[in-house]
Formats: structure tokens, C-alpha cells, sequence
């Protein structure tokens, strides 16, 4: 990964007389000496591929000068034989590509000389909100420390900046994803050869969760989706407590998280092994609709126009079943959108607006969720949008019907 230039091209953009400072963040506070799982702030590792807590990249553009700099954690041997080995300076330059690496409480006061040295007029934070009910992050929570303690200088957001860069990945962004889709297909394949009724849902989950972090990722990149029987037709269903019946699907949404870039499949199997003629029938439209958008999608398009292409092969098949009688009424059995960016998120950054790229990784998941028959059923691959069209990232990971079934009777 070239994060120099990455940050190269986040200097194109900063105004002049500007710094951008960006926490990792730090550990999430559960209870007593309990904390969540560490996970860096997105833009941090993008500009860093580090992703460690309590570390900042300082980045100043002013005088004609762009200067940067890493303040990273002192290394504690009392503290490592707890929490094991920290990031020692000489690994930070490596990794971050950041000649000035400093230790982190030597922040505060450089910082305040340097706004007392240099009129800066703006300084950007990482000011994202999923949601204005959500507790600020780490990041947002130090742009609001900064500024009330800095009123003369504007805080702006560097989230749509980063963001649009981020939609459009690069090779090494593509072996990552591609690594993680290629353990996705042999979690997928450990399923098929174990999949059979009476089994639970969870011990679905598990087969598939303990196949993926056998082959050295990091885990789920999002919660598991089992359902079987109805339970397909909750589009985020993530009890997993059910039996899975004779003649029942299970529906399978998942993925990888690999040197923190992610997959999202999903596959939908014949709990026995053989589709009945009703879920072949389904199976196929849905599977039509996969491949069709795979087909069309290509640069300058968007996801909308995708999801339009998905909604009338799906409401052609629908109506063929005497499901609905008009196209206008495919929002009773498909009801989500067909594609959404992958990347360090498994949905990652989208700027409303920006059209699809060369280099864009979306999803392809078109589903059809009937509850009258208790079918619901999804295929979900990954593509990257290429010069020409598309490429799919995951078409090792089968989808055919027919395979699927020789595969499962194969065991």
C-alpha cells in the first residue's frame, strides 16, 4: 500500500493554511476492566495501515510546506508483558510510510506551539455521524475539544475527501479483498459439506466461523446472517437459534475480514441438499437478476441504475409466478437496495452523487423474500468496476444451482 501518496493526494485538497489531525482512537469501555475489541478509526488506517490505539497523524499545509507527523504510543515492557508487544518507532516508519514519528505526549504541547507559530485558518477532523442519536467517537469528540478551545479556527470535516478516495481501491486494495473473498468461498464450502436437517443455525454459523479463522483472518467482517425457512426472509436476522428443517433454504450472509478489508456473500442452500421445484423456481430469478446486473454494470453508472436493472428482471419472474401483476408491486418481495461499496467496511464509504469507477468494489445482491411460502432467498457476489465493465471478484464461490446440488451430494 502507498499510504505516502494516499496522503499526497489529501494535501491536494486541504485548503492552504490548514492541518488535519486524525486519532486511531482508544479502546471501548464496557464494564470494570472490560473493554471491546480495539478497532482503529477507518481513515487512520487508510492513511497509515496501522491499527493501533492511541495514535495520531498530524498533516500541515501552510507556507508552500506540507509536513507530517506519526505521534505513536512509548513503547512500556511492563505494559507489553500484559497486552503484548507495542508498534516501536522504526515498525511506524515502515508501515505508515511517515518519516517524523514522535511520541504521543509530546502532542499537546507541539500542537499548542504550532497554533501560536502559524495562523491556520482551518483544521480538519474526522467528523463522521452515522446517526445524530449516536454517541460521538473518539475523533468527532477531539473536534469539539479543538474547537472550543480554538474558536478562531475552522473545524471542517475530512470525511468527504478521504471518503470519495476510498471508492476506488487499488490493486493492493483488491488482493486484500480478493484474499478475503477466496476464505469467504472455503468457509462456504466447509457448509455445504456439513449442512444437513436437524442441525441449528448456530452450528451453521460455527462451522463456517471456525473455517475462516482457521485459515488465518481476522473473523466475521459483520455479524453472521443464518436463517433458515422464514427466518430467510428477515433481511438482518441474527439469532441464529433455529432448527434448520428438512426441505427448508438456509439463507447465508457473510463474511471476511482480512489485514482489515472485507467480503460480503451471501448463498442460499438446500438445507437436504436438493431445491424443491418451488425454490428452483425462485432460486432462478433471483439468480437471473445476479447475473444481469454483473452484465451491466460498468463505469459512470450508479447504484440506483443497478438496483433498477435488479427490480425488473425480479419483478418479470415474479409476475411469471402470478406473485404480483404489475412491476410497481416487486416492493413486497424485494425491498433493499442491489449494491453497496466493500472495502475497510463491509459497507463502506459512499459520497452521494459519485458515479461508479474504475477501481469501485460494489456488491451484486439481488433477493426475493416470500413469506407465504417461507422462502427467502438472496445471492450476493462482489465486483469491481473495471474500464470495460465489471469484474467478479468472487466467482469462484459457486451460485449455480445445479453445482450447488452436485456439490452438497458429493460429501
Amino acid at each position: 500500500m502507498n499510504y505516502e501518496a494516499r496522503r499526497s493526494r489529501v494535501f491536494d485538497r486541504m485548503a492552504d493554511n490548514s492541518l488535519l489531525i486524525l486519532c486511531s482512537g482508544a479502546p471501548l469501555h464496557i464494564s470494570a476492566d472490560a473493554y471491546h475489541p480495539f478497532e482503529a478509526n477507518r481513515n487512520f488506517f487508510y492513511l497509515t495501515g496501522l491499527r493501533r490505539e492511541n495514535m495520531i497523524l498530524v498533516m500541515r499545509k501552510y507556507a508552500d510546506k506540507r509536513t507530517t507527523t506519526l505521534y505513536i504510543e512509548q513503547a512500556d515492557p511492563a505494559a507489553e508483558r500484559w497486552t503484548g508487544k507495542m508498534v516501536t518507532v522504526e515498525e511506524a516508519k515502515q508501515t505508515a510510510q511517515v518519516e517524523d514519528v514522535r511520541f504521543v505526549d509530546r502532542f499537546e504541547a507541539e500542537t499548542d506551539y504550532l497554533l501560536n507559530a502559524v495562523d491556520f485558518t482551518t483544521c480538519y477532523f474526522d467528523c463522521y455521524r452515522h446517526q445524530s442519536k449516536d454517541l460521538p467517537d473518539y475523533n468527532l469528540a477531539k473536534a469539539q475539544e479543538f474547537a472550543a478551545a480554538h474558536p478562531g479556527i475552522t473545524v471542517r470535516s475530512l470525511w468527504g475527501m478521504v471518503a470519495e478516495m476510498r471508492m476506488e481501491k487499488d490493486a493492493d486494495e483488491e488482493a486484500m479483498i480478493s484474499a478475503a473473498i477466496d476464505i469467504t468461498r472455503q468457509g462456504l464450502e466447509r457448509v455445504m459439506q456439513t449442512l444437513k436437517p436437524g442441525m441449528k443455525e448456530y452450528q451453521v454459523q460455527a462451522n463456517y466461523e471456525h473455517m475462516i479463522r482457521y485459515l488465518g483472518s481476522e473473523g466475521p467482517s459483520f455479524d453472521t446472517i443464518a436463517g433458515s425457512g422464514k427466518n430467510g426472509c428477515m433481511l438482518h436476522y441474527e439469532t441464529n437459534r433455529e432448527t434448520c428443517e428438512d426441505g427448508t433454504l438456509i439463507l447465508l450472509d457473510l463474511g471476511v475480514k482480512y489485514e482489515g478489508y472485507c467480503s460480503d456473500i451471501t448463498r442460499t442452500y438446500p438445507v437436504n441438499g436438493k431445491y424443491s421445484p418451488r425454490q428452483r423456481q425462485v432460486y432462478d430469478i433471483v439468480l437471473k437478476a445476479n447475473r444481469e446486473v454483473a452484465k451491466q454494470a460498468r463505469p459512470g453508472m450508479t447504484t440506483r441504475e443497478l438496483n433498477d436493472i435488479c427490480k425488473k428482471v425480479l419483478a418479470e419472474g415474479c409476475m411469471e409466478l402470478g406473485l404480483i401483476s404489475e412491476e410497481s408491486e416487486i416492493g413486497k418481495y424485494y425491498m433493499h437496495g442491489v449494491s453497496h461499496h466493500l472495502g475497510i467496511d463491509f459497507h463502506d464509504v459512499t459520497v452521494d452523487g459519485v458515479k461508479l469507477a474504475p477501481g469501485s468494489v460494489i456488491t451484486d445482491e439481488p433477493g426475493l423474500y416470500i413469506d407465504e411460502w417461507e422462502i427467502g432467498i438472496r445471492i450476493e457476489d462482489d465486483l469491481m468496476i473495471t474500464e470495460e465493465g465489471c469484474k467478479v471478484l468472487s466467482a469462484d464461490i459457486i451460485r449455480d444451482p445445479d453445482e450447488i446440488e452436485a456439490f452438497m451430494a458429493a460429501r
